[in-house]
């Protein structure tokens, strides 16, 4: 059902430029202090055509997209960006620690041009819904430069492993191309453009349903780009370059595949009361504490917190809450408690998840904060790293934490392949696929 292809990628000649010094984290990812720091790394960094500066006097004929356009054709031309001379796939892995452990993983994936397919036609699914602003700006930059620099991050369902040692074969013979990025993620690239090991790829995938794990905009941009060239061309030609889009795809069997949680922090609460949210929530939750007195309590009492946050706890739903003070909680799924009727008109698989047990009974029901609340950001905040949220609440611009496990990659699939969709940032898929590691011009047609 997944139909794969080699194509022949636009990447930096590493004899020209460093890699460090000219790939980028995605757009969405990009701050505006990353942004400036990747200006100063190089004139050839990709964030000029990535997420580039926006000026006052911008017009319709010198913006940001036609200077990203005019620095695609620029560095075509000077052969900064060069083609490669056979249609392959890119085996591509990363090496990283795990954010807040001494755990070191390998993710091992390919890049490949996947077919663009409705979400009508069941080879495709998205866990997440997208919003109109981010996807009408890289329409906009896809219309203008014509390229894919950025990675859709698609996952699919290989308990064997067959095609992951494929991937490893390749990986242990050949010298890959390198790079350590600013999150000291070590990234490897290994172009391969043997049509017997392709063959074996394109066959292994066949049958395979797509799961989108990170890229819905970008995703849905291709869509519209596709729909674009169909109405301009009279949809004739199934091998047109825009009928694909550059892909990563990741078996979610992977031993590197990776989701972090994301925290919830929450103010401008006008009478919030801890003690009356807590009694608020005892016919649903149990509670536990991790009291502390001193700084040396604490550095204990948050380890133990953070040990059984993270544990099993019998089989019990956990989800840590702070709101200042001498302590930390523990709030525990009571045994008794009937999820179905608390949250109804809702499938089995979205009641698994903890985030929707957080934002359907802790915050709906136990502190008023509607989901229409949440989608204007009134009173909700995230935060990825545990430790940035207990210090919002430390440093009062926050009234309460809610810290939350990682959802499970089966949890992602299973639900998506249901046709539904997760809460909004319910999923941090670590680390991110850098972009321009390869480009994928979209002109032409493929190879068959």
């Amino acid at each position: 059902m997944a139909e794969i292809h080699p194509f022949r990628a636009y990447r930096y000649d590493t004899n020209r430029v460093a890699l460090k010094d000219v790939l980028t984290q995605p757009y969405d990812k990009i701050t505006p202090a990353m942004q400036e720091r990747y200006y100063a790394a190089s004139p050839y960094n990709l964030i000029t055509i990535e997420k580039g500066r926006t000026y006052p006097d911008d017009s319709p004929a010198n913006n940001v997209y036609t200077r990203a356009e005019q620095k695609v054709n620029e560095w075509i031309a000077e052969k900064i960006l060069a083609q490669d001379a056979a249609p392959g796939i890119y085996v591509y892995s990363q090496n990283f620690l795990v954010p807040g452990t001494r755990t070191r993983r390998v993710r091992i994936g390919f890049i490949a041009l996947g077919r663009v397919e409705d979400y009508d036609a069941k080879v495709v699914f998205r866990h997440e819904r997208t919003l109109s602003a981010p996807k009408a700006d890289r329409i906009e930059l896809l219309r203008r430069t014509g390229v894919q620099t950025g990675q859709l991050f698609l996952l699919y369902d290989d308990p064997s492993r067959k095609i992951d040692g494929l991937l490893e074969s390749i990986a242990s013979q050949k010298t890959p191309l390198e790079l350590c990025d600013e999150y000291d993620v070590t990234h490897r690239l290994w172009p391969v453009s043997d049509r017997i090991f392709i063959r074996k790829i394109q066959n292994a995938m066949a049958e395979k349903k797509l799961v989108i794990a990170d890229g819905h905009h970008r995703y849905e941009t291709a869509l519209n780009l596709r729909n674009e060239g169909r109405a301009r061309t009279g949809n004739t030609n199934p091998l047109a370059a825009y009928e694909f889009a550059m892909m990563t795809f990741i078996n979610t069997h992977s031993k590197g595949l990776t989701i972090l949680p994301t925290h919830r922090v929450v103010g401008n609460l006008p009478s919030f009361d801890f003690e009356q949210f807590r009694k608020a929530m005892a016919p649903y939750l149990d509670w536990y504490s991790y009291p502390f007195q001193s700084p040396e309590d604490r550095t204990a009492g948050i380890a133990d917190f953070r040990k059984d946050l993270e544990g099993e706890n019998h089989g019990r739903r956990a989800i840590g809450v702070y709101s200042g003070g001498n302590a930390f909680y523990l709030f525990l799924l009571r045994k008794e408690a009937d999820l179905e009727a608390l949250l109804p008109k809702m499938s089995d698989a979205k009641r698994g998840l903890d985030v929707v047990l957080l934002h359907q009974l802790i915050l709906d029901r136990g502190l008023g904060i509607t989901a229409e609340a949440v989608a204007a950001e009134k009173n909700v905040g995230y935060e990825r790293e545990m430790e940035a949220a207990i210090a919002a609440v430390d440093n009062h611009e926050a009234q309460v934490a809610f810290l939350l496990k990682p959802v499970r990659v089966q949890q992602v699939t299973d639900i998506a392949l249901d046709g539904d969709v997760l809460p909004q940032k319910s999923t941090d898929f670590y680390p991110k696929l850098l972009s321009g590691v390869a480009i994928y011009r979209v002109q032409g047609q493929v190879e068959s």
